[in-house]
């Protein structure tokens, strides 16, 4: 007598075990893009980078950063990080302070004199033109993908405006070097004191196959003041470079900043290091117009920088600056009111913005040049043919971050264009936003505050700001990534399913469905922490 059906022995041959047959939803994982790596301008795989470090491996944390940054020691410092701007945990308590753990491993990487391996010799040799950020970017990728690299650079040291713009106290210079020095040991050749006037004549006579132009915006904008012999007007841009020198400025006891981003900043807080007792910055809008970052307005301020809004200079008196109040209009604009004040001080520094030189490129063909900068298209080449650019010389934000990604992605379509081939850019995945998480499983973890050193050393010495994070505490902040998007294999899906349809491929590997088994009831979507599962039609 055959058994009945309901009791058969022989589980996997029922088809009341196969609730697949019920399902209308299945569940799918999914890589959602997290939402600091798609804002990060330098394109770092940020989540994948903490991933190895809150496990404790810093070298393969290092090894997966370096990969689209060679200069985390750097960026960990002067980075304005708006990955930690996008970051969900903000959303849940406060942000993961990730430009500190990359500072970690940045430092622990010239501690422990990591290395990175080059491709093999392409044959290829590419000329870069500056050795500032977005140079010494495009000179690294480049060695990685093997071929030679020679960089020219008009001025007696690298770093470009990382080291004349950022001054000591953000960026220490022995960090600067190291950082450097790790990319000329990849084989790079840097000739200082090299200025490039005509780019076709460098090309010709180097036998460059291609050559990148990245070089910075070292000239200072200026402004009409009416102003009698006797005044000391000088620019924010001669000022930070004069730092670099055995003879620093004589900016006086008293010193007025005119402008209101973060050069204007730099200069403020390095004149009260320099013994000025009052530094004062004007500017003619509001704070919160101001282009500055927050964080170094208010440390600008704890330092003892007077902020004097509203307000522009119209005369340069012998010991005076007359000032004219302004006022916003219904436009966030600012207007003159024609009420004016004197401040007494007894220099003024221009903090206006900066313009790059291109009298190097007149002789380049087919060039276009707008408002000041380069034209390039998608791969950063020029209407040239080999001739990128990047960096301040063409339309973006000017920053470190930015060059260094514009160093990188020219570099990778270099290597392209060398070999006859066309880069196609990876297709971006959904972004993992916040409400795709599921926050209850995690725990509190109160954000890693950076040491600061202390308010009278700030004032009196070039020492850096800003202290970095220790081996504890690199961890525990690490640790603090939801990994939005992401599985981290927490087993959650395996141990929530109802029909033990999850299949775990082991460590690294992840999980797979049984769809066999699986009715598409969603919970393992609803309970994944990190949003890397999605219902998706039975149709598709």
């Amino acid at each position: 007598m055959d058994k009945p059906f309901a009791i058969t022995l022989d589980v996997g041959s029922s088809l009341a075990n196969h609730t697949g047959s019920w399902r209308t939803t299945r569940p799918v994982y999914v890589d959602r893009l997290p939402p600091c790596n798609n804002a990060c301008p330098a394109g770092e795989n940020i989540q994948g980078w903490l991933f190895h470090a809150e496990s404790g491996d810093y070298e393969k944390a290092w090894r997966e950063l370096v990969k689209n940054n060679p200069m985390p020691s750097i960026m960990g410092r002067v980075c304005y990080h708006p990955c930690e701007s996008s970051c969900n945990r903000g959303k849940l308590d406060d942000t993961v302070n990730i430009h500190v753990v990359e500072r970690f491993l940045g430092d622990e990487a010239l501690r422990r004199g990591w290395k990175v391996e080059t491709a093999p010799d392409s044959g290829k040799h590419v000329l870069v033109i500056g050795a500032g950020p977005s140079g010494l970017s495009a000179a690294y990728h480049l060695r990685l993908l093997g071929h030679a690299v020679t960089i020219h650079e008009a001025g007696p040291m690298t770093g470009g405006m990382m080291r004349f713009g950022i001054p000591q106290y953000r960026l220490p210079r022995d960090v600067l070097d190291a950082e450097v020095k790790r990319i000329e040991d990849m084989g790079v050749t840097i000739k200082l004191n090299h200025k490039v006037e005509d780019v076709q004549a460098a090309m010709k006579e180097g036998g460059f196959d291609a050559v990148f132009l990245a070089v910075g915006a070292h000239l200072a904008k200026r402004a009409y003041i009416p102003a009698g012999d006797a005044n000391k007007i000088l620019d924010a841009v001669s000022v930070l470079h004069s730092m670099e020198g055995e003879e620093k400025p004589l900016l006086g006891r008293r010193v007025v900043v005119y402008g209101g981003g973060n050069t204007a900043i730099d200069v403020a807080r390095t004149a009260r290091r320099l013994g000025a007792e009052e530094s004062i910055v004007v500017y003619r809008r509001t704070r919160e117009k101001m282009p500055a970052h927050d964080f170094e307005v208010e440390e600008a301020l704890q330092e003892g920088v007077m902020m004097k809004w509203l307000s522009t200079i119209k005369e340069a008196g012998e010991t005076s600056f007359t000032v004219e109040k302004m006022e916003l209009d219904e436009n966030g604009f600012p207007q003159p009111t024609g009420e004016m004040e004197t401040i007494e001080a007894d220099s003024l520094v221009l903090a206006l913005g900066q313009d790059v030189d291109l009298s190097l490129l007149d002789n380049v063909p087919g060039l276009e040049i707008q408002d000041g900068m380069v034209q390039v298209g998608r791969t950063m080449m020029t209407a040239c043919p080999g001739v990128f650019a990047g960096g301040d010389m063409v339309p973006s934000e000017r920053t470190v971050t930015v060059a260094i990604g514009h160093g990188k992605k020219a570099a990778r379509n270099i290597d392209a264009w060398l070999r006859g081939a066309k880069l196609e850019a990876p297709v971006k995945h959904e972004l993992a936003t916040f409400d795709k998480l599921n926050t209850w499983y995690y725990t509190d973890a109160p954000k890693t505050v950076q040491p600061v050193l202390d308010i009278i050393r700030r004032q009196s010495t070039f020492d850096e700001v800003m202290g970095g994070l220790d081996e504890h505490n690199a961890l525990f902040e690490a640790r603090r990534c939801l990994s939005c998007g992401n599985c981290f294999e927490c087993d959650n899906c395996y141990g929530v399913c109802p029909d033990n349809a999850v299949i775990k491929l082991g460590p690294g590997k992840r999980f797979q469905f049984n769809y066999d088994y699986c009715k598409g009831c969603g919970i393992c979507v609803a309970e994944c922490p990190c949003g890397a599962i999605k219902t998706e039609s039975e149709t598709i």
